[in-house]
């Protein structure tokens, strides 16, 4: 059933108060740009892709054009501004808490509105990211967020192939053989094996899928498929379902649930990385992991909160707007996520603060006092995120249904533009 049109103006208002509480937080940055702080009451500036600036600018890009409203593209040239000043101020390289998101997302407002001098500054950050290496990685992460996995996306969606295989080609020699395939370690020095899209094999294997695609890199590709071999055998919900532990041994056992749903450690994020291998590989057995994944989170129980500790976010990493993200996919793609959609679009909608500075989100933190959460303004946990994904709602309810953002976010595959159908594994 798709909502009726009053109730998609309404998500789109919601949008709007959301764009206007985050453009409301920014600050001024030296030399004329703005900037944002993780959340208003802060101090320290933030640029990095995951919780500051660099994750703003994609949501204003794509407000930009939707609203055709010039002032959010003005906004975004600003904030670019005081990320190119951000380049040279950079210890991490990485993709989502460095220079390498900062690069690529300098690099799409060079494309999207012509700045030369966010282009040069993106060149600039990956001629630093490039210098950085030290034959096998850029630090004590080896991930997607944080390692070279992420480093080896945003290079290529930077237009620098050769650096992304620079990244990449070190999981050849650094995989650990199991029964079933291969996986890596996710940081020096642990035992435990993550095994999902944030931190752990998965991460890794869209990053060499899609790599090895682009490159023509069969070696990179099969690894990639070796990697999601391995994490394909540990599922626990079969044959229906898929649902595989965070951990082998568990991580931080005392903080970290065996486990979740989402985008970071769960099927909602290992649906996209099936959605990747479905394109690279025209293999239906993928669609059917996606199509099984699917099933595990709508039968979940969330976006209710079941329990202290279960579904306490909002965001797009760790929370709701993460599965709205793949309940748009579904919809793009095989016309069955509406129902779903619309039940996590109307919970982001009554779990909203909304007053004359706009709306915004707070998250959950079941073991403090008090547990409720300070707004952020960024993509993981904040507004950025939120309002992109009900942004994308919105257009895919429209006369003329736009599946796609501005900002093609490196480890989220763009929704197909053809008809798959479910298919069973063999």
């Amino acid at each position: 059933m798709t909502p009726a049109p009053e109730a998609v103006d309404e998500v789109e208002e919601l949008a709007v108060d959301g764009l206007r509480w985050l453009t409301g937080a920014a600050r001024e940055a030296p030399g004329g740009g703005l900037a944002w702080t993780t959340k208003p009451s802060d101090d320290r500036l933030n640029p990095t892709l995951y919780t500051g600036t660099a994750g703003v600018v994609p949501v204003l890009l794509d407000a930009w054009r939707h609203f055709d409203d010039d002032s959010y593209a003005d906004t975004a040239l600003r904030a670019a501004r005081s990320l190119a000043d951000s380049v040279d101020r950079f210890d991490d390289d990485s993709l989502y808490f460095g220079r390498t998101g900062v690069a690529l997302v300098l690099r799409t407002v060079q494309e999207e509105l012509g700045d030369a001098a966010a282009g040069a500054a993106a060149d600039r950050a990956l001629y630093l990211v490039r210098s950085r290496f030290d034959g096998t990685r850029w630090g004590e992460l080896f991930e997607l967020m944080g390692g070279n996995a992420g480093i080896g996306l945003g290079a290529l969606l930077c237009g620098d192939p050769e650096l992304a295989v620079l990244a990449l080609e070190p999981y050849l020699r650094t995989a650990e053989r199991t029964p079933a395939g291969v996986n890596w370690p996710h940081r020096t020095g642990v035992e435990a094996r993550l095994h999902h899209i944030s931190h752990g094999a998965l991460g890794i294997v869209l990053a060499l899928a899609r790599v090895g695609e682009a490159t023509g890199r069969t070696d990179l590709l099969e690894l990639a498929l070796a990697g999601a071999a391995d994490v394909v055998s540990r599922d626990q919900a079969g044959p229906e379902g898929f649902l595989v532990r965070h951990s082998t041994p568990q991580y931080r056992p005392e903080l970290v649930e065996p486990f979740s749903y989402g985008w970071c450690h769960g099927p909602a994020g290992d649906a996209q990385v099936f959605r990747l291998l479905r394109d690279v590989t025209g293999d239906p057995a993928w669609t059917a992991l996606a199509d099984r994944c699917w099933h595990t989170v709508t039968r979940s129980g969330l976006p209710r909160r079941l329990r202290p500790g279960f579904w306490d976010n909002n965001g797009r990493c760790c929370g709701t707007a993460g599965v709205l993200a793949l309940a748009c996919d579904r919809i793009a793609e095989q016309q069955d996520g509406y129902d779903f959609a619309r039940l996590l679009v109307t919970d982001l909608t009554t779990r909203a603060t909304r007053d004359g500075d706009g709306a915004r989100w707070s998250n959950i933190e079941h073991r403090a006092t008090p547990g409720t959460l300070e707004p952020c303004t960024g993509w993981a946990m904040g507004n950025a995120g939120i309002v992109r994904e009900l942004l994308r709602f919105v257009r895919l309810h429209g006369d003329k249904p736009t599946p796609h953002s501005t900002f093609t976010w490196p480890d989220h595959p763009p929704a197909s533009t053809h008809h798959h159908g479910g298919a069973q594994l063999p």
